[in-house]
């Protein structure tokens, strides 16, 4: 047997020996923390769709582009990871969209966290929101840690964002006691990556989420082969999207879906993202594999699609369910931004099937 695999299976046989694994703490204050993160985001989107005359996203602003993918789940896995959408061999279709991380349509050449956004379709299954019936989303971005430990830190640096300076976030204050360097160090590794070609980049969640009942796991994708990271126009304002589109116009491309659980609930916390879990405590197992066939993706209706698009971690099954305070932040907010954004935009709300048609112009 594979050594990494028998490694993960000893992680995973430690559930029985911790109770505290995959328990979520939520802090008395923290509805009225989403509350107001709720607000000062809802006013940041209108005041910039009243000036623009669109609204976008408050995050992952600019796609790069919305490509068609098959997500094809590993044959015969163990029990412990044969969960949800792992419980069985099987073929989904998928969109994955890529973006960058800001609220702003910036310049590549900006530092930025890369988004790796995955949809599922046609997903059976006990759902976490009866009214959304078939797909599962997984979010990414290259890099495995937030830098927003909570619900309430979420309030100050939605204050400090909507007044264009984030940087009183990591300073409130003279004095050091109250500084977030632990974050900042988070926030300048993740503007300070080199991104030439999204197909080259490894991506995580995270944020912790439910695998099965009782067991929590973080996910990552990574490409099944290596792949050139050079840009082929690293001088243009859309180098990321022309690179992508460059790429797919000649080949497919791979990516391992990997589960990484958690095995030690200090170590490895569910309401703190800015700690990464431990590699060396638990690996990150394959359990699928994403195939982006060759494809075009820059006509104007499918751009549009991608625009319009709502991704949200809680589009999701309950054995997947989002865990921690910083998803129990997303939730609310993820769910009236997308509400209001196609509302302002007079576009309707829908979830795709995986029959999409588009022109090619």
């Amino acid at each position: 047997m594979n050594l990494l695999f028998l490694t993960a299976l000893l992680a995973l046989n430690a559930h029985a020996v911790d109770a505290t694994l995959a328990q979520e703490v939520v802090p008395q204050d923290e509805d009225q923390a989403k509350a107001q993160v709720t607000q000062l985001i809802t006013e940041q989107v209108k005041a910039e769709a009243q000036q623009s005359g669109k609204a976008v996203r408050d995050a992952h602003a600019k796609a790069h582009g919305c490509v068609r993918a098959n997500f094809i789940v590993n044959e015969k896995l163990p029990k412990e990871l044969a969960q949800g959408v792992f419980s069985e061999g099987k073929t989904y279709p998928a969109w994955i969209r890529f973006s960058n991380g800001s609220g702003k349509s910036q310049n590549d050449k900006v530092g930025d966290g890369r988004g790796f956004a995955i949809k599922l379709i046609g997903v059976a299954g006990e759902r976490v929101d009866s009214s959304e019936k078939s797909t599962q989303d997984f979010l990414m971005i290259n890099h495995p840690t937030f830098f927003v430990r909570n619900a309430s830190d979420y309030v100050e640096f939605s204050k400090a964002s909507s007044k264009g300076n984030p940087l009183p976030f990591f300073f409130p204050s003279y004095n050091p006691i109250n500084w977030r360097v632990h974050e900042l160090n988070i926030a300048k590794t993740i503007q300070g990556k080199k991104v030439g070609n999204l197909l080259a980049n490894q991506y995580w969640t995270m944020t912790p989420y439910l695998l099965g009942s009782g067991r929590a796991a973080k996910f990552s994708v990574r490409p099944c082969a290596p792949v050139s990271n050079k840009a082929i126009n690293p001088e243009s304002p859309n180098f990321l999207r022309e690179t992508l589109s460059a790429s797919l116009a000649k080949q497919s491309a791979c990516f391992e879906f990997m589960v990484q659980t958690q095995t030690d609930s200090k170590a490895m916390p569910i309401e703190d993202p800015t700690i990464e879990w431990s590699e060396k405590l638990s690996p990150f197992v394959k359990v699928a594999t994403i195939m982006i066939s060759a494809q075009h993706f820059e006509g104007r209706e499918q751009q549009t699609f991608c625009e319009n698009l709502s991704l949200n971690p809680w589009h999701s099954l309950k054995a997947h369910r989002p865990l921690g305070g910083i998803n129990r932040v997303r939730r609310q907010v993820y769910e009236t931004i997308s509400t209001l954004r196609h509302e302002l935009n007079h576009e309707s709300l829908n979830e795709p099937t995986g029959k999409e048609q588009f022109s090619e112009n």
